[in-house]
């Protein structure tokens, strides 16, 4: 059964936040409205939700996966970050951004890309999640949400509901967001003194990224 908790965008219910972050608790998967489009989040700890997860996108384990984080210091903690990628981050966060970093040991390595070790990692400027971040204590594991064979994201609740009732586990209705994914940007090359690499145009602005 999926629950679908409808919240205020701009103020949403605390209470409702609460019970989507006990059902993730429990190894649950949920549908959140993000600043970019709608995205599934689990907790990151947990192997099923994950594998859930992959299963509902039809990806595999080369599939980056993004952790989102409630501000800077959460993203530091679970990624290897330098002065000059802190900076180009830091010129875009809160936003409509993934970075491709190297992962540290706080990260799983069934969730990192299995060559590279590297994880996807933002901060969204968003209430509903970040306040569903709070209520969870912890960051979350996300995929945009798209479905298998289809490049574009799914922004409408209802065809949510419709089209992943007995997959997702909760919905958090918001009301229909952006229809475009985050821009991702990887950054390890800055690691050797590189540049970083645009790996998809999404809804962030490059300007803001300085390329």
């Amino acid at each position: 059964m999926t629950f679908r908790l409808t919240v205020h965008p701009d103020n949403p219910q605390v209470r409702f936040l609460k019970q989507a972050a006990t059902i993730l608790a429990g190894g649950g998967v949920a549908a959140v409205p993000t600043d970019s489009s709608y995205a599934l989040v689990c907790h990151l700890e947990d192997k099923s939700a994950v594998d859930k997860i992959r299963r509902i996108r039809g990806v595999d384990e080369k599939h980056n996966l993004t952790l989102i984080c409630k501000d800077l210091s959460e993203l530091a903690h679970y990624a290897r970050v330098d002065n000059r990628q802190y900076r180009l981050i830091k010129s875009a966060t809160p936003g409509p951004y993934t970075f491709i970093l190297e992962a540290t040991k706080e990260v799983p390595r069934r969730v990192c890309h299995p060559q590279r070790k590297t994880i996807g990692l933002r901060v969204p400027d968003n209430i509903v999640i970040l306040e569903l971040l709070a209520a969870h204590g912890a960051p979350l594991l996300s995929t945009t949400l798209i479905a298998p064979d289809e490049s574009e994201p799914i922004n409408d609740p209802d065809l949510i509901e419709t089209r992943f009732a007995n997959a997702i586990d909760v919905i958090i209705d918001a009301g229909a967001c952006h229809l475009d994914p985050t821009t991702v940007v990887d950054l390890t090359p800055m690691g050797d003194g590189g540049a970083a690499v645009l790996i998809r145009q999404g809804r962030g602005e490059l300007a803001a990224l300085g390329l």
